[in-house]
């Protein structure tokens, strides 16, 4: 539905609302409130834009501005701005558009979700999901050796899922194929592909070295292929530099929030532009290439060690031809290696404060090539000839990925206390779990990391041992995976069990909420005749709305399960040696049978899920409308730069914000015209962080209308350190002024909450949805239940925006040659376009 600006304003308040309530109420300010507000605004020209931004899911230019005829304004096939042509130099002549402001489109929906190719980031989720436990870190006032610890713990849990997903592909590639199957005559001989590497042809590939040596092609070139994509999506979506530069010295992200903390509480007052404004906060070139050559190393080396290691333990054991020595030093120089790499993650943060722009060549450079380096020296060591070496059982790997989910264990409960150490020096009462919604979720990438690893093991050996279940060893042809990947997969269905009680109970308290709200309802829409259906429609859209504010209580009860059965899993791997179909013999059929039916079952619901991700992203290939769901998890999920994770699918907002911001200031400097930025669900996000990165001479003609917004319900309580009451009321008072809408039935916009004591109202809201309750002569076909989207359809949204125009400040009169600046540099368009999301 297209609606203009003129229906808009002519369209009669609906049957059913009062027309002196709340919804009605005109937000005209008291004549001295008036009077301050114009004698703060900086006077302007007449001309007057506004600027559309969409939420999640992306739009086209021309449903956005209800007009198929769009000119593209300024920037790329990637992120663009747009106006209907008929508007194109509109600034020339102001006085065609007294009805309202011009309307343009910032369209930035093929930074995420514009290429089926994309859909493919499904296989990094766990990397995008640690990288948002970076910034879940609660408020600190004061602890800047426990902000440094806490980003420090991230990154150390984000530098393990590399190491993890590197183990995974040599565990499949090295041991599966290359060890076991290739080593054992009944399995390769039914795979006519593995002829080369059997060791019945006796070839010169037979010996088991050379057949690691082959194999390590593989999870090298998926680190390769890693390296790759990061730096290629830097290169495409981050290189962006902020318009204006600020040269001030800066440290680490970490210590300068906790110095912004210290300055405010000392000064008694809050700071206007919080981390998010700061010169230096979406460009984070330098910790991106540091993290990325860090990376990449831990992964060469993790295959160097797989490969290496295993020569080097024959050559300790056995009289061989190579002399003991060279393994120990190829190890020493693994563990230097190794020392290194963690030395880097651990050393320094993001610098926000300037625009960093330098490159840490010396890191970047060697070293991945020394890492790179070491894995030749590995392959070379293990493709020397050792006639007596014969591979049997399975390769060491039950201690790697033990010492992996130990170590992960042990880092997310550090993490957690250093949370919960920060939440009590400044707690926030709507802050998610008090404080633990970064280590829930670095909980739950570690345990998306195991089931999309475990799950690939565990097909892979299921494909080649024949019929019976991974390492149950009944008429198996190879030993299978790790017996840890087999109690791993044991407990989800375990966990599923667990989840299934809250999960009833919130289905019920959901029912039990709508059926409360009916008699409400009615009365609020003053309805005589109330027509059951209609009320129960809006009664279960309100309720199930209201299930957002749940999650955080779920995802905690999902995390501490998970560590507790993984903690279960690794202690029943390492006392027993055995998987669980074998390792409960004798305990009675009953718990034998069960024991098998875990087993069995997690190893099928492990692979399911990793094949899951794999058709997902087949499948966004063919499929339009997949590739949109799928975008949308990626414009929720990676609005954050990759300050943890370098093969996190990369940050939007990197060049949306820089985008957002440059065209406002140079819009208002060359019209010294009123303008508000219009956004929608995660568009007003953008917004919002693009008004902080504004100087204070384009803040004064800038106006903020957000409506959908989760700037609050979701981030302010997931990333109270950015979101949270204390930056919230900071761009408050920095932006001139501000307007929310919200509806009851949205289930991710909502209030902003904050305190405006004597300034201006921020919340409006609730707004009616739908309109009106049933048929009325204004409106004769029945209203829909809006919920998230075409917040334009509610007569309040013009209402509100030409209160904030009529806010930013008295207009100048200005000779016809004197306004405006050239077309080109800026234009505008019509009315209230539309910004769906």
């Amino acid at each position: 539905m297209v609606v203009t600006a003129h229906q808009l304003r002519s369209h009669p308040p609906p049957t059913g609302r009062e027309p002196d309530g709340p919804e009605s109420e005109s937000p005209t300010l008291p004549p001295a409130s008036q009077a301050q507000a114009q004698a703060e605004a900086a006077p302007s020209s007449g001309a007057a834009l506004e600027l559309l931004v969409h939420g999640v899911g992306g739009t086209t230019p021309q449903e956005m501005l209800g007009d198929p005829r769009t000119t593209r304004i300024t920037g790329d096939a990637t992120a663009a701005v747009h106006r209907r042509t008929e508007d194109v130099g509109a600034e020339q002549h102001p006085e065609r558009h007294r009805d309202g402001p011009v309307a343009e489109a910032y369209c930035w929906s093929n930074l995420t979700s514009g290429n089926g190719s994309r859909a493919l980031w499904l296989l990094l989720l766990p990397f995008m999901v640690v990288n948002l436990a970076h910034w879940m870190r609660p408020t600190a006032q004061g602890r800047t050796r426990a902000v440094r610890l806490y980003g420090v713990l991230v990154r150390l849990v984000a530098l393990t899922l590399t190491v993890l997903l590197t183990a995974a592909a040599c565990e499949v590639a090295l041991d599966l194929v290359a060890w076991q199957c290739a080593g054992t005559p009944e399995c390769s001989a039914q795979r006519s592909w593995l002829g080369f590497l059997s060791t019945h042809q006796d070839g010169w590939f037979a010996q088991p070295g050379r057949r690691l040596a082959v194999a390590a092609l593989v999870p090298a070139a998926l680190v390769g292929l890693l390296w790759y994509l990061s730096n290629r999506t830097w290169s495409a979506y981050e290189s962006q530099r902020p318009l204006t530069m600020d040269e001030q010295d800066g440290t680490d992200a970490d210590t300068e929030a906790d110095e912004d903390a210290d300055v405010a509480a000392a000064s008694g007052t809050t700071l206007v532009r919080p981390a998010l404004g700061r010169p230096g906060f979406w460009y984070g070139r330098r910790l991106v290439a540091r993290l990325r050559a860090a990376h990449t190393a831990a992964g060469f080396l993790t295959v160097a060690a797989a490969v290496g290691s295993t020569a080097a333990r024959y050559d300790r054991t056995a009289d061989g031809p190579v002399p003991a020595v060279t393994g120990v030093l190829f190890e020493a120089g693994l563990v230097l290696c190794g020392l290194a790499v963690v030395a880097v993650v651990c050393h320094r943060g993001r610098s926000e404060r300037r625009l960093d722009n330098r490159v840490d060549r010396a890191v970047t450079t060697f070293l991945p090539g020394a890492a790179l380096g070491l894995l030749l020296c590995a392959v070379a060591y293990a493709a020397w000839s050792r006639p007596g070496w014969v591979s049997s059982g399975t390769l060491p790997g039950e201690a790697v990925f033990r010492a992996l989910a130990l170590g992960q264990g042990l880092l997310v409960v550090v993490l957690a206390v250093v949370a919960l150490t920060l939440y009590r020096r400044a707690p926030e009462p709507r802050t998610t779990l008090h404080g633990l919604g970064g280590p829930v979720v670095a909980m739950l990438a570690c345990a998306l990391g195991g089931v999309m690893t475990g799950g690939v093991a565990q097909r892979v050996a299921d494909w080649l041992d024949g019929p019976g279940t991974p390492g149950m060893g009944a008429g198996a042809d190879i030993p299978g995976p790790p017996v840890l990947l087999s109690w791993q997969a044991s407990v989800i269905p375990v966990l599923l069990l667990l989840l299934l009680l809250p999960v009833v109970w919130l289905a019920v308290r959901t029912l039990r909420r709508a059926r409360r709200a009916g008699p409400a309802i009615e009365a609020e829409y003053e309805e005589r005749q109330p027509e059951p259906g209609r009320t129960r429609q809006i009664a279960r859209t309100r309720a199930t709305a209201a299930l957002t504010d749940s999650a955080p209580g779920i995802l905690g009860l999902l995390a501490a399960a998970t560590l507790l059965l993984g903690t279960g899993a690794v202690t029943g791997s390492w006392l027993t040696g055995e998987v669980p179909g074998l390792a409960m013999d004798g305990t009675g059929p009953f718990v034998e049978s069960l024991a098998e039916t875990a087993q069995s079952t997690g190893s099928w619901l492990t692979g399911f899920g990793a094949i899951l991700f794999v058709t997902w992203g087949r499948r966004a290939y063919r499929d339009v409308s997949a590739r949109r769901t799928i975008g949308i998890l990626w414009d929720v999920g990676t609005f954050w730069p990759r300050a943890a994770h370098p093969f996190a699918p990369p940050c939007y907002a990197e060049r949306a914000v820089p985008d957002l911001s440059s065209r406002m200031c140079a819009w208002t400097g060359l019209t010294r015209g009123r303008l508000v930025i219009s956004g929608h669900s995660q568009g007003s996000v953008l917004a919002a962080a693009a008004v902080w990165q504004l100087p204070d001479s384009a803040r004064r003609r800038v106006a903020l209308l957000t409506y959908g917004s989760p700037i609050e319900r979701l981030y302010g309580r997931w990333f109270p350190a950015y979101f949270g009451r204390v930056p919230l009321e900071g761009l408050h008072r920095s932006v001139h002024c501000w307007r929310n809408l919200w509806r009851e039935t949205d289930p991710i916009g909502g209030p902003v909450r904050i305190d405006e004591g004597q300034g201006h109202e921020v919340d409006r809201g609730p707004l009616k949805d739908p309109l009106v309750y049933g048929r009325t002569a204004e409106h004769p076909l029945p209203e829909p239940v809006l919920g998230h989207s075409d917040y334009q359809a509610d007569p309040v949204f013009a209402v509100e925006r030409a209160a904030l125009l009529e806010r930013l400040g008295p207009v100048v009169p200005q000779q016809a040659g004197a306004r405006g600046g050239r077309g080109q540099d800026g234009t505008a368009q019509g009315s209230a376009g539309r910004s769906s999301g």
